[in-house]
């Protein structure tokens, strides 16, 4: 009698992955914004110029770089933080892989999201989608105390960059959307190597 082979384990998930549902991404906003809005062009000016969209940018994405450290650092021990170091786990975090795939997943995203299907759906609407499509990743599918902690931060985050996109623009809110992201890939690239 053989023994049971164990489970093959999934492959990583390559940037060319990645940097390929960017595109899918951008070419669904490209879609959306040329048939649903009068002036297209209009998604990059947005409300403040593109000085004042840097600046503020580039404030609030110091601010939730150290909010999102900071909440790790609070957290590193919770079922929540577990179980999103595990959903990025197969990540190809190689190298500066952080930063580009925080790249794709921001420009993307956000003009997916923001700029395309927020002046259609209203903010609410938007985010729920934004949580819906983040639902494989992160395994919203179990309800349980950590996934609902984990669903309502992806909310609120989506939440928030919509604001930004109102209020400030669309600048703004893919470097915030970026800074979030590199500090969370590279603090779950230090913690998948200090487990070994």
């Amino acid at each position: 009698m053989q023994a049971p082979t164990p489970p093959q384990a999934r492959p990583p998930i390559r940037l060319t992955a990645q940097l390929l549902t960017c595109l899918v991404f951008l070419l669904i906003a490209a879609v959306i914004i040329v048939v649903a809005q009068d002036e297209p062009l209009s998604v990059f000016t947005g409300p403040m110029g593109v000085g004042n969209q840097l600046l503020f940018g580039l404030g609030l994405s110091a601010l939730a770089a150290v909010g999102s450290y900071v909440s790790f650092r609070l957290t590193a021990s919770s079922e929540s933080t577990r179980k999103t170091i595990a959903a990025y786990a197969r990540l190809d975090l190689s190298g500066f892989n952080p930063v580009w795939i925080s790249l794709a997943a921001a420009v993307g995203e956000e003009l997916l999201f923001r700029a395309a299907l927020q002046p259609l759906l209203g903010v609410w609407i938007t985010s729920v989608i934004f949580l819906l499509t983040h639902t494989p990743v992160y395994q919203f599918r179990k309800l349980d105390k950590a996934t609902l902690v984990q669903a309502a931060g992806m909310f609120g985050l989506s939440v928030a960059l919509s604001f930004i996109y109102q209020y400030v623009g669309l600048l703004a809110a893919v470097l915030v959307h970026v800074a979030i992201d590199v500090v969370g890939l590279y603090v779950v690239r230090n913690a998948l190597r200090a487990r070994g």
